[in-house]
């Protein structure tokens, strides 16, 4: 009798445990998604794409919890929030990750991708994977692939055309008040003017500066069209940012759950980039449309010189040159 009674407080005991292992196992994981950007923008529609894929390919097992706007965590934390495990995942860009890896910093140079297919090849490649394996190694965050952002092209007051950096001599061009942005400027042959972006439009109505540079989504969100004459498509920044993931909780995850998480990065950038191809496509007629002038410029003579003079200065002194001459290679 008693061996009976002594079996079932055994089995009393051991049934909830092992119901509460099972509930253990099968509760989802939870992936925390933070980023800046507003709904509006495209990759922050990526993120909601990465959401949706992730969490129906994976049946329910893996969990997303999105935040845009920085409402979790301000720009200047996310890649910490990221690298301590306060957050799992963020959309973020070179610039954030030189303080790591200063080698990084040749991804922010003008030039360094001539066009869209020339970033997407290389980043969404095996040289990318290169890149962010190498970065998870040394930094605790892991880049899974690279969406487009957009490409920066010359906006001026005259109808002007810019074929050659030569062009570009005297043209007081406005740029972000960093020395990285100025640098650029003086490097594509112009004369870097910093002026604060609130600022620009009475800049270029006053003619305090003869143009500035930015994306063509840019261009027309903030109406500079309404106060330049002219576009020339000079292509000097392919932009990008890196969904990017804690490296130990992706080294958490099973191959399975890896192979969930990579279909909804490759739906993300699908999503973002024909958002952006798309929305560049249709300004230019925009722009046609509202009397300005589009030119094409030389990319091939604008690249060789902007990137001599990265070369001939210090802002190369950290670069991965054998890494630069690959990325160079595969835009040819």
């Amino acid at each position: 009798m008693k061996k009976s009674i002594i079996a079932l407080l055994l089995v009393a005991l051991v049934l909830p445990m092992a119901f509460a292992q099972g509930t253990s196992e099968e509760k989802p994981v939870e992936l925390v998604y933070t980023m800046t950007a507003v709904p509006t923008d495209a990759h922050a529609g990526a993120m909601r794409v990465f959401k949706e894929t992730v969490e129906r390919v994976s049946n329910g097992q893996i969990k997303v919890l999105t935040y845009d706007s920085a409402s979790l965590f301000k720009q200047e934390q996310e890649v910490s929030a990221v690298k301590s495990g306060q957050a799992d995942m963020t959309a973020t860009a070179a610039s954030w990750l030189t303080d790591g890896s200063p080698w990084v910093g040749m991804f922010t140079a003008g030039y360094i991708f001539k066009t869209y297919d020339h970033m997407t090849s290389v980043l969404n490649g095996p040289i990318g994977q290169e890149v962010f394996n190498r970065i998870a190694k040394e930094q605790g965050i892991r880049p899974l692939g690279a969406e487009y952002l957009g490409t920066r092209q010359i906006n001026l007051v005259e109808d002007r055309p810019i074929k050659t950096p030569s062009d570009l001599n005297g043209v007081n061009l406005r740029m972000p008040n960093s020395d990285s942005w100025i640098f650029l400027g003086k490097a594509m042959g112009a004369n870097p003017t910093p002026i604060s972006f609130s600022e620009l439009y009475m800049a270029l109505q006053t003619k305090t500066v003869d143009g500035q540079d930015n994306p063509l989504p840019t261009n027309k969100n903030a109406k500079f069209y309404e106060v330049t004459k002219s576009i020339t498509i000079t292509n000097h920044l392919v932009d990008s940012v890196w969904p990017a993931i804690n490296e130990a909780k992706w080294q958490s995850l099973t191959e399975e759950q890896k192979g969930w998480v990579m279909e909804g990065v490759k739906a993300g950038i699908e999503y973002c980039d024909t958002t952006n191809l798309k929305a560049e496509a249709e300004l230019v007629e925009f722009f046609k449309n509202e009397g300005l002038s589009i030119y094409q410029a030389d990319i091939d003579a604008f690249a060789e010189h902007v990137l001599a003079q990265y070369l001939d200065s210090s802002y190369s002194d950290s670069w991965d040159m054998d890494m630069f001459k690959k990325i160079q290679a595969a835009g040819n």
